[in-house]
């Protein structure tokens, strides 16, 4: 928990890149230390900036409600960002501030130490598919497909889908985006009735 302290404050002071100069607020990221799932997406937008909190504008809501359906509500997984700074006009980040941004993501794969992590977006799913070595063809090509991976040195299964931004402009995707989530769920779940079996045939 200290540690987790130390980095979050370390976030909110960061100005290893240009975005610290037109941010309100860093975002870190929230949720459970030892949560199973983390969703990391790609940057802050408007509301993020002002709140200093992930995922609360009307894509976080569109995320919340979509995790609340699945049986996955967001206050059981870890939620974050690549970037933890708004680009200015919610562009894509820049390479630089990528690279800027990835150590703390590192760390906080390595704090958590989550069993599925979930890539929104394809910035997101670009960078995490690269950590682990496998192939990026594209967020369409790629989502819905669990896969077994080794991130930043933790063990994990990795999914892709589209980032809940894109439903608002073009709401068919929520659809995916709730079939993608689903498979998160149903995996989880299948993997807590396995460790409560291991438990009980113990005892």
């Amino acid at each position: 928990m200290e540690e987790y302290k130390r980095l979050v404050e370390e976030i909110r002071n960061c100005k290893k890149c240009p975005l610290y100069r037109t941010r309100k607020n860093a975002v870190p990221g929230e949720g459970p230390l030892d949560a199973d799932v983390m969703l990391v997406g790609e940057a802050p937008g408007r509301k993020e900036d002002e709140q200093g909190r992930p995922f609360v504008g009307m894509a976080g809501k569109l995320l919340d409600a979509i995790l609340e359906k699945v049986g996955m509500p967001r206050i059981t997984v870890y939620i974050t960002n690549v970037v933890k700074c708004r680009p200015p006009g919610n562009r894509d980040p820049k390479p630089d501030e990528i690279r800027a941004c990835l150590p703390y993501l590192r760390r906080q794969i390595e704090l958590v130490r989550p069993k599925i992590i979930v890539a929104l977006g394809r910035i997101s799913g670009k960078l995490l598919f690269e950590a682990a070595g496998l192939r990026w063809s594209g967020i369409s090509k790629e989502r819905g497909k669990l896969r077994d991976a080794r991130v930043f040195g933790v063990d994990v299964r990795l999914i892709a889908t589209y980032h809940p931004a894109a439903a608002l402009y073009n709401p068919g995707l929520r659809d995916s985006i709730e079939r993608d989530l689903a498979v998160v769920s149903r995996s989880r779940r299948e993997a807590d009735s396995r460790r409560r079996g291991t438990l009980e045939d113990f005892f």
